[in-house]
């Protein structure tokens, strides 16, 4: 039976699993298969800080593709940060495009801000103009509980609330999903929640509805997938690692939680220490400097694991195959159940 919540009927999916977004690489293939056998799907913002490449264009072609290939929801990502280029472009162009395609706008039911400003999104016309005409949710990753208070005040649908075991971007907070989880659960009990960082099983996303949320968003479980775009020598690095195989280093956009190989242990072994250092450190860096740190992430997407950014999470530790999508999801779901029924077992 599936586990129904108020993610699932939010949005219209019959699995409470949503892939996380993994920019600046192509998830529509990832996209199309979550969706397809009943989770959610979710595109990433193509590029890094690139001017040579235009996401807005990428994101229209992707859109496109998915509706193509699957008639079941999906969502966007798109970065907000200050120094993300395409930014307000993507919070104007994209919606405007979703409006005058009929399919589109019926199967588009979620946009992912993150990693920068909450408020950049919503004060985009194009989307005020979505959100009167469509079912469309607007989620904001969280990853402390101040940035939980600032996406609840500008008004967003939910968040998604990741904690410091996640692959990606992190905060400077270091709180573990398990505590963040607890303290947006007593701040804001009834906002809807999707909890990521450190979830690849079916008894995390018991433990996630157990703590108030209605779903869980997975990364690197759904990097090692068959249908996954990525490398395969860079899925390939998931099954024998284990969860202290990943390091928080420096990224470009604040702190990143990456594989231990030869580039984040030369490169990024000392984290920045705070924001503020953080954003200081941004002012004094050149175009050269961003473009060098954005062709990392294409190394290892390409397949070069030693020298490449190759962003992964704690979850690792819990992945020990390649395996297709649904069967994936269909294991999640079986083992949350028993799980789930265990608890109601052992409290009777």
């Amino acid at each position: 039976m599936p586990i129904e919540t108020n993610i699932t009927k939010m949005l219209g999916i019959k699995h409470p699993i949503i892939a996380a977004p993994m920019a600046p690489f192509h998830t529509t293939e990832l996209t199309i298969a979550v969706s397809e056998v009943g989770g959610l799907g979710v595109l990433s913002q193509i590029g890094l800080l690139d001017e040579d490449r235009n996401p807005v264009d990428e994101m229209k072609k992707n859109m496109q593709y998915v509706v193509e290939h699957t008639d079941k929801p999906f969502g966007f990502n798109v970065r907000t940060s200050r120094l993300e280029p395409f930014a307000s472009a993507l919070c104007s162009e994209i919606p405007k495009f979703i409006l005058k395609n009929k399919k589109i706008k019926e199967q588009c039911v979620y946009i992912l801000t993150s990693a920068g400003s909450a408020k950049t999104l919503p004060s985009s016309k194009s989307f005020q103009e979505l959100k009167r005409s469509s079912q469309i949710k607007h989620f904001h990753v969280a990853p402390a509980l101040w940035l939980a208070e600032k996406c609840v005040a500008a008004g967003v649908d939910g968040l998604v609330v990741t904690g410091n075991e996640g692959g990606g971007h992190q905060s400077y907070e270091k709180v573990s999903t398990l505590v963040l989880l607890q303290q947006v659960q007593q701040k804001f009990p009834h906002i809807p929640r999707i909890a990521c960082g450190g979830f690849a099983s079916g008894e995390g996303l018991a433990a996630a509805l157990s703590l108030g949320a209605g779903a869980i968003a997975m990364g690197s479980r759904f990097i090692a997938s068959k249908e996954c775009e990525f490398h395969d020598t860079y899925k390939n690095v998931i099954p024998p690692a284990r969860a202290q195989d990943t390091i928080l280093v420096t990224g470009i956009l604040g702190p990143i939680r990456l594989w231990k190989n030869d580039y984040s242990l030369r490169s990024h072994a000392d984290l920045v220490a705070d924001k503020e250092e953080k954003i200081a450190e941004e002012v004094a860096m050149d175009k050269e400097a961003l473009s060098k740190a954005a062709r990392a992430y294409d190394l290892a997407y390409q397949g070069n694991v030693n020298d490449g950014a190759v962003l992964l999470g704690q979850s690792i530790g819990l992945i020990d195959n390649i395996e297709r999508v649904s069967i994936i999801i269909e294991r999640i779901i079986k083992d949350a159940e028993i799980a789930i029924k265990r608890v109601i077992t052992q409290i009777k």
